[in-house]
């Protein structure tokens, strides 16, 4: 009886100094630094150009959706600049997460960023102090044209001062920031220009680099990283006090959501908007989407292989 407890204790002791050291080595890489490129990206003073940019940020990459605080189902995107000056919370199982002022304020937004670090964190997630960017946002392979416009009308904005509090990670959000989130770059070499038609090919780019169905529709662990078939639905995500609302399946096997749709069908459900009130779904900038962006989008979506899978419906 003695030696167990003996052992019961040692194997106790040694239980509490592995967990403190994990303790430790995960508070000193909770600021880790690192390195990457800067693009030669340099804003442009172009109205084209804006005009290019503030279609994607409103519209297609649906940016106002996660860095305002306003009621954007209540705002019409073609006449109204929604300032994105930050402060949404995201209440995540790793912790509370607010999102960046993105505006052109000095002190608290992006006005104190070159254009080249602006472009360093989207693409290879790393802010300009050199820690990492968590990957909500996989604009990675965007292309430099439209990176461009993206950096060119956020330029434009009105300054907002709004100082938006400090991320509160929980026990496990510092472990996963410690261990588990690197920054993530481009896959292969980001393209200088994409070209804007109908084909599956552009949809690809929209609906993985740009609109980012995939973030959604996809499965991710709690690093935030891929773990499921692309487009075969993600994982259920919750309101406070509605019921948890699980992203479908998008592929064409017959238990999918879309299963079936025509490409009107599907372009003229963007256009309705959000219908379920607590869907997380960007509805208010995606129904702004042209009719080209959205059969391009179809079109790519028709050309994955059928997969079964839980979120089907």
């Amino acid at each position: 009886m003695k030696r167990i407890k003996k052992v019961l204790a040692w194997t106790g002791i040694l239980l509490l100094v592995l967990i403190l050291g994990i303790g430790v080595i995960a508070a000193t890489r909770q600021n880790q630094k690192y390195e990457a490129p800067y693009p030669d990206i340099k804003a442009s003073a172009d109205p084209a150009v804006i005009a290019r940019g503030r279609h994607l940020v409103l519209n297609v990459a649906h940016c106002v959706g996660c860095h305002s605080t306003a009621n954007v189902d209540s705002i019409d995107f073609n006449t109204v600049d929604v300032p994105l000056s930050g402060g949404r919370l995201f209440d995540l199982p790793v912790g509370k997460i607010y999102s960046k002022n993105i505006t052109p304020d000095t002190e608290t937004g992006i006005g104190n960023y070159s254009d080249a670090e602006i472009a360093r964190a989207l693409y290879y997630g790393v802010h300009p102090d050199g820690t990492v960017v968590y990957d909500f946002m996989p604009f990675h392979n965007v292309s430099k044209e439209d990176m461009t416009a993206i950096i060119s009308y956020l330029r434009t904005q009105k300054p907002v001062k709004n100082k938006v509090p400090e991320n509160k990670l929980n026990v496990i959000g510092n472990l996963v920031k410690a261990f588990m989130i690197e920054p993530v770059g481009p896959e292969g070499e980001i393209p200088a220009t994409v070209k804007k038609d109908t084909t599956a090919e552009y949809g690809r780019y929209l609906a993985m680099y740009v609109a980012e169905c995939n973030g959604c529709h996809t499965e991710r662990n709690m690093a935030g990283a891929f773990v499921g078939e692309p487009f075969a639905g993600g994982k259920p995500m919750e309101a406070k006090g509605y019921p948890p609302l699980t992203p479908p399946n998008l592929r064409p096997d017959p238990g999918s959501r879309i299963y079936g749709w025509s490409q009107e069908t599907f372009i003229n459900r963007f256009r309705m908007g959000k219908l379920i009130p607590y869907s997380h779904m960007h509805w208010s900038s995606f129904k702004h989407m042209t009719d080209d962006e959205l059969k391009a989008i179809y079109k790519f979506l028709q050309t994955l292989k059928p997969v079964k899978t839980k979120t089907g419906g």
